[in-house]
C-alpha cells in the first residue's frame, strides 16, 4: 500500500466527513445557501497568502529540478487562475475579501506556517497532499458541473476536477510516497500528526461553513 495511502485510511472517519460533506453537496448541485458561500470563500481566500509560502517552500526544498516543476507549474495556477476566481465571485458577491480569520482559518494558517518553518520537505508535502487531494475527491464525482450553476459554484469544482488536477495530487502524492520509506520513525510520525491535524481542520472548514 501506498503511504499516503496509509496515511488517508488512518483517518478514514474524518476523511469521507469532509469529502461527503452537506457543504458540497449543496454545492453541487446549487442549493448552497449564498450567506454560507460568501463566508467559505472570504475565509478560504485567507489561505492563499499562506498556501503560496508553503508551496513556494516546497519547491526550494524539493530534491532535484525534475521534482520541483510540477509543483512551480500548480504555484502559477494558484496566483493566476484560481485567485482571480476567488477576486471575481466574491466581488459578484458583493463581499470585501478582507477579513478577520475564524478560528478553524487561524488553526489551519498556523498549521501550513508551521510546516513551512519546519526546514522539512515531509511535512510541507503532508499538508499539500491534504488540501489538494481532498479537493479532488469531493470535486470529481460532481464533475462538469451543472450547466445552470452559477459561476462561483461551477468554477470552483472545475479547479479542483479533471486531469490537469488529478495530475497535480498524483505528483504531491508521489512526492511524499517517495520520501517516506528514508524518514526515521520519529519524522513519519511527524508527518501523520500533521497530515492527521491538516484532515481534521479540513472537515471542521466545511462544518464552520455550513453552520454559519
Amino acid at each position: 500500500m501506498r503511504p499516503t495511502e496509509q496515511l488517508r485510511q488512518n483517518v478514514a472517519e474524518d476523511w469521507q466527513a469532509a469529502t461527503t460533506h452537506a457543504f458540497c453537496r449543496d454545492l453541487a448541485d446549487g442549493s448552497l445557501p449564498l450567506d454560507k458561500m460568501r463566508w467559505y470563500l472570504q475565509q478560504d481566500y485567507q489561505f492563499v497568502d499562506g498556501f503560496v509560502r508553503l508551496l513556494a517552500s516546497a519547491i526550494a526544498h524539493a530534491p532535484s529540478l525534475a521534482d520541483s516543476v510540477p509543483a512551480a507549474q500548480f504555484l502559477a495556477v494558484i496566483t493566476g487562475p484560481e485567485n482571480t476566481y476567488f477576486l471575481r465571485s466574491l466581488d459578484a458577491m458583493g463581499v470585501n475579501p478582507s477579513t478577520d480569520p475564524a478560528p478553524v482559518t487561524r488553526a489551519f494558517q498556523e498549521l501550513m506556517a508551521e510546516a513551512a518553518a519546519s526546514g522539512k520537505y515531509e511535512n510541507m508535502l503532508a499538508v499539500l497532499v491534504v488540501a489538494e487531494w481532498i479537493y479532488l475527491d469531493w470535486a470529481t464525482p460532481v464533475n462538469p458541473p451543472a450547466a445552470d450553476l452559477p459561476f462561483w459554484f461551477a468554477e470552483w469544482i472545475t479547479l479542483h476536477a479533471g486531469d490537469g488536477f488529478e495530475a497535480v495530487v498524483e505528483y504531491l502524492r508521489d512526492q511524499l510516497d517517495k520520501v517516506w520509506p528514508f524518514l526515521s520513525p520519529e519524522a513519519q510520525a511527524e508527518v501523520t500528526r500533521i497530515f492527521t491535524r491538516a484532515v481534521t481542520l479540513e472537515r471542521t472548514f466545511f462544518d464552520s461553513a455550513y453552520a454559519v
